[in-house]
């Protein structure tokens, strides 16, 4: 396929970097933009460095948006590899989204983020998102408040879930964006394997219950992902990868209700990506060590180039 556009001497593209605290709603703006739940996958070979989470492409634009690892204060040394990769995305990238909730107002982790942003030249675009969820006279103050602690580009109120202004937004990031090429074909909207997404997904839900009691020393391995196509489910069947026995006990819980509320919570997440009924069944194993053995970090997706 040709990517290029001869008879479009204006095409523009590039890439967009969306950060945010949790629960911001990053993920309910990607399904709007994209249009539908992002389940259509490439098999292009995923790197840690730029996670390209949704591709738009029109007529005369093709929009990247890249889901970098969250900008937080590390604890581990994985953290500082973390947060390396997120500031250098952010810094290679055409523009970034900063996304906050309007219903939440300002927090610390917003602090942290704003502080990282002064060491980027990158033009910033302040997403507020939720404001659905305020009144029109609460937004205001929220606005010169974030003012104050940096310089934005562009300030813009939207509704993620209701799709208020959305496309207005989509009109400032294309005016933002330089001439360019098209980087994927126009019918693919993710440069991820299903697999990796769904991996990815019951992480993070991992990570997140377990809080601090796991460190990042967790990988998830799919082992059977197969599509019952007379049940219209999908049948997940994953392994969580601990480096000890202790937080094996930690990941299971007392009587399985952590692996339980673990699973119930991805699952949520799987359905809304793949929009379909899944099936999903974990199991929790010990690979000692892991993240220092090279045959172990092969075989759960990390690259030697990564480190």
């Amino acid at each position: 396929m040709n990517n290029q556009h001869p008879e479009n001497n204006h095409f523009k593209s590039g890439f967009i970097s969306i950060i945010g605290r949790p629960n911001v709603g990053k993920s309910t703006f990607l399904n709007r933009v994209i249009g539908q739940k992002i389940a259509i996958m490439s098999d292009k070979p995923q790197t840690t460095r730029n996670k390209v989470q949704g591709v738009l492409t029109s007529d005369d634009s093709q929009m990247v948006f890249i889901d970098t690892p969250g900008i937080h204060k590390p604890k581990h040394k994985l953290g500082d590899f973390m947060m390396k990769i997120a500031m250098n995305t952010l810094k290679e990238v055409d523009l970034i989204l900063f996304m906050i909730n309007a219903e939440e107002g300002f927090g610390r982790g917003d602090e942290f983020i704003i502080e990282k942003l002064k060491g980027v030249t990158t033009p910033v675009f302040l997403v507020i998102n939720k404001i659905d969820q305020v009144q029109p006279d609460e937004l205001l103050p929220l606005i010169e408040q974030y003012k104050e602690m940096h310089t934005f580009e562009e300030i813009i109120p939207i509704s993620a879930i209701e799709g208020n202004n959305v496309d207005q937004l989509l009109k400032q990031i294309k005016s933002q964006l330089p001439e360019g090429p098209q980087y994927y074909p126009s019918d693919q909207i993710t440069d991820h394997p299903e697999r990796f997404i769904v991996s990815e997904l019951i992480r993070e839900k991992a990570l997140h219950l377990t809080r601090e009691e796991i460190p990042h020393s967790i990988a998830v391995l799919i082992d059977k992902m197969e599509h019952k196509s007379n049940q219209d489910l999908i049948h997940v069947m994953a392994t969580i990868i601990v480096e000890r026995d202790s937080q094996k006990g930690i990941v299971i819980g007392k009587q399985g209700k952590m692996l339980k509320e673990i699973g119930q919570r991805a699952r949520v997440d799987i359905e809304n990506l793949l929009g379909s009924k899944v099936f999903l069944e974990l199991w929790v194993k010990v690979q000692k060590d892991w993240r220092n053995k090279a045959f172990h970090l092969k075989d759960f997706g990390f690259n030697d180039n990564e480190y």
